[in-house]
């Protein structure tokens, strides 16, 4: 760990990410309701820049409800889910990427603790059960998610796919039900935050009392005489 910080590369990157993180916290997001304003004031081209300003903001660790409630205020349902989902799908790929073009080998090289050894070769055999539970978990961060996956040595399209179906229910929900636009939380939607709660809970415990197949031997077996 003392090697990590004393890496200026490593030290820059911490830095940045704590940046990020206070400038999401400090700068005041758009409601739906200006950026409804905006839509009409761009004309047809908005669904495209809407998708594109969505897939990357929410790389960097802003919160993605509010573009997930203006999707469904703006564009309805059907175009609606399409969009949010698709933006998020594309901003965690981004986000990945990102993470392992700057540094990932680096960092990966210098952990080597046996626990997380153990955690980094289980994310590569099945990270996919473990992302896709984490997503539909709400109170876990969406971008924390994707920084600490591409730290990790879990595949690309597992990752991908498992964040696809991950955040579909909680996506799906937000864009129909629309509670933020009122200030109160729709029954259903708690229902919903519920059962993907428990049902990314189940996951985890599930992961973790998945055992690891051994590896099979290579030696050849002894055939009796």
């Amino acid at each position: 760990m003392t090697r990590l910080i004393r890496d200026p590369r490593i030290v820059a990157l911490i830095l940045g990410a704590a940046a990020l993180s206070g400038a999401a916290l400090l700068v005041p997001l758009p409601g739906p309701r200006q950026i409804q304003e905006w839509a009409a004031s761009v004309g047809p081209a908005f669904p495209l820049l809407f998708f594109l300003v969505h897939a990357l903001v929410t790389v960097a660790p802003i919160p993605r409800t509010v573009f997930t409630v203006s999707a469904g205020l703006l564009f309805g349902p059907l175009l609606g889910i399409t969009l949010a989902v698709s933006a998020t799908t594309v901003s965690a790929a981004l986000a990945i990427l990102l993470v392992r073009r700057l540094d990932r080998a680096r960092v990966a090289a210098r952990l080597t603790h046996p626990a997380v050894r153990a955690i980094d070769d289980r994310l590569a055999r099945r990270g996919w059960l473990a992302v896709g539970s984490l997503r539909l978990i709400a109170a876990v961060p969406f971008s924390v998610i994707n920084y600490c996956c591409g730290l990790s040595s879990i595949r690309f399209w597992p990752y991908l796919v498992a964040t696809l179906l991950g955040v579909l229910p909680g996506t799906i929900g937000t864009v129909i039900l629309g509670d933020a636009l009122t200030g109160t939380t729709h029954p259903a939607m708690l229902v919903l935050s519920g059962a993907c709660l428990a049902i990314g809970l189940a996951g985890l415990l599930a992961d973790a009392r998945w055992k690891t197949a051994p590896v099979a031997s290579t030696e050849p077996v002894p055939v009796p005489d």
